[in-house]
């Protein structure tokens, strides 16, 4: 592993869940695409990537003020549906629509996890270096632990969620606890995860070393900060896989 990405010192590794260690995105395309087929058959099947883009970039923030403690998850989610339905033409989600509608698209989404190919073999990595490591995420704990179990992840502990504190990242405190947890100080932490505003910066505002994780066509666009020059300037590393991170040699990771 690069000295730049892991310095010395480096006691842990935190990670991210969604669209890090699992690929939340391929498990969304899928859901909105049962969506599209029970809800907006109407929409020519070439517009459907468009919709998988503006669920995932929530050009609202919906998600983000769930992450703030200003909405329940179920709001978040309705409301993100709603405005799915009507920027293509659909008939409204409202809350009598609303359980109906989600029993579709979260029965897909759950059906849909796996975890990206790179994730097993960094975990497996990191631990043979004798770092510690452990999951930080924005979503819920209930929800994250059988999405790890389901993905074969289920060793790696979701140690701090949005219900620790009532927010979550990119709040300091969310970060530090994470560390706390892990055993480790947090300058000798590092944080990994696919969002650099929300994840790397907000991990290096911690006092933590940030690590984007930016994913070559994955990028969410609609307003997130995806600037590799923005990360630089912060001392934040960028990795195209978590793969990119661990180099290989007959004694596992190296610094």
């Amino acid at each position: 592993m690069s000295a730049a990405i892991l310095p010395d010192g480096v006691e842990g590794v935190l990670l991210d869940v969604d669209d890090t260690l699992v690929d939340t995105r391929g498990a969304f395309a899928a859901s909105v695409e049962a969506v599209w087929r029970a809800y907006l058959p109407h929409v020519p099947a070439e517009r459907v990537p468009e919709m998988v883009a503006l669920w995932r970039g929530d050009p609202h923030g919906h998600y983000r003020a769930y992450t703030r403690g200003e909405l329940t998850f179920d709001e978040q989610r309705r409301l993100r549906a709603d405005e799915l339905h009507r920027t293509f033409g659909g008939p409204p989600v409202d809350e009598a629509a609303y359980p109906a509608w989600v029993e579709v698209f979260w029965g897909t989404f759950e059906r849909s996890w796996r975890a990206h190919d790179d994730a097993r073999a960094t975990v497996d990595a990191l631990r043979a270096a004798g770092l510690r490591v452990g999951a930080v995420t924005n979503a819920a704990r209930a929800i994250q632990d059988r999405k790890l179990a389901a993905t074969g992840l289920a060793d790696v502990p979701v140690l701090v969620t949005v219900e620790n504190f009532g927010v979550g990242k990119p709040d300091p405190r969310v970060f530090r606890e994470g560390a706390r947890l892990l055993g480790t100080d947090p300058a000798r932490t590092v944080y990994v995860g696919d969002e650099l505003d929300v994840d790397a910066l907000g991990a290096v505002r911690a006092g933590l070393h940030g690590v984007w994780l930016d994913r070559p066509g994955t990028r969410r666009g609609d307003g997130h900060l995806e600037d590799p020059a923005a990360a630089a300037e912060a001392g934040v590393a960028v990795v195209p896989t978590l793969t990119a991170m661990v180099e290989a040699t007959g004694q596992g990771v190296t610094f």
